[in-house]
């Protein structure tokens, strides 16, 4: 069976549709021969991304859409997640102080931070006026 190397799925920007985006990966990458930690991890730094540009760059506009493209090479699956909303500018980002966000019992503001942590590489583009964030994981 020959697997094809690239896929792709657009949603709107629904936080409904992020069962929809999970699903999405995770059957690719476990078809791919990603293991079930591998999986999760993917998962969660999809679902963190997506969150974020539902949540930031498109305030919830549900008529905004993102594309969801990933692939395989080798020894590594790769995601993008494209959007055309405001730009999350990385550089001024800080990481949250994680015993302070525990302590002070803080929802959310840690979805970029769980991203970097789950990924093996993660950039953040901007390519002809759309955000993007690519993400990196390699099988081994």
């Amino acid at each position: 069976m020959t697997k094809t190397s690239e896929y792709k799925l657009v949603v709107n920007a629904l936080t409904a549709n992020l069962a929809k985006v999970r699903q999405f990966v995770a059957e690719h990458a476990f078809d791919y021969g990603f293991n079930d930690k591998q999986v999760s991890d993917i998962r969660l730094a999809v679902d963190e991304a997506c969150t974020n540009i539902i949540k930031h760059a498109y305030d919830y506009d549900e008529r905004q859409q993102v594309e969801i493209r990933m692939g395989f090479k080798k020894d590594r699956l790769w995601v993008t997640l494209r959007d055309s909303g405001i730009t999350f500018e990385r550089k001024i980002y800080r990481s949250p102080d994680l015993r302070d966000h525990i302590k002070k019992r803080k929802k959310g503001g840690v979805g970029v931070f769980l991203i970097e942590q789950h990924m093996d590489e993660v950039e953040y583009l901007i390519e002809k006026g759309d955000n993007i964030i690519r993400m990196v994981k390699y099988r081994n």
